[in-house]
């Protein structure tokens, strides 16, 4: 098979390489787009409202004031996990529309 143990000569090497830079600046690219993308979720019908960016960093909380119940904490309590899980499932969602191609079945991990 030659002295290269069947993988050609020193251009496919190269060729793959140019290759995985590539694939590595395209996935950085959509790691800053995840990073960039706000999502907003709502529960109680838009009681309480989060938002979120595409990796899960929590940069708003929008409570309104009928949904403050001081008889009913834990309504609230339970409205903004649902808004915060809803959110998520929404930027799981983005990161496998742009991380998809990249992630070969890491799942979650972005």
């Amino acid at each position: 098979m030659g002295k290269f143990g069947g993988f050609g000569g020193g251009g496919n090497i190269q060729q793959l390489m140019k290759q995985a830079q590539k694939m590595q600046e395209d996935v950085q690219k959509a790691q800053e787009e995840l990073e960039n993308t706000e999502i907003t979720a709502e529960s109680g019908g838009g009681l309480v409202e989060v938002t979120i960016t595409g990796k899960k960093a929590l940069v708003a909380i929008k409570i309104k004031p009928e949904a403050v119940d001081p008889d009913d904490i834990e309504m609230l309590e339970d409205l903004i996990i649902a808004a915060i899980n809803d959110a998520y499932k929404l930027a799981d969602e983005e990161a496998e529309k742009l991380m998809g191609p990249f992630a070969g079945g890491m799942g979650g991990l972005f």
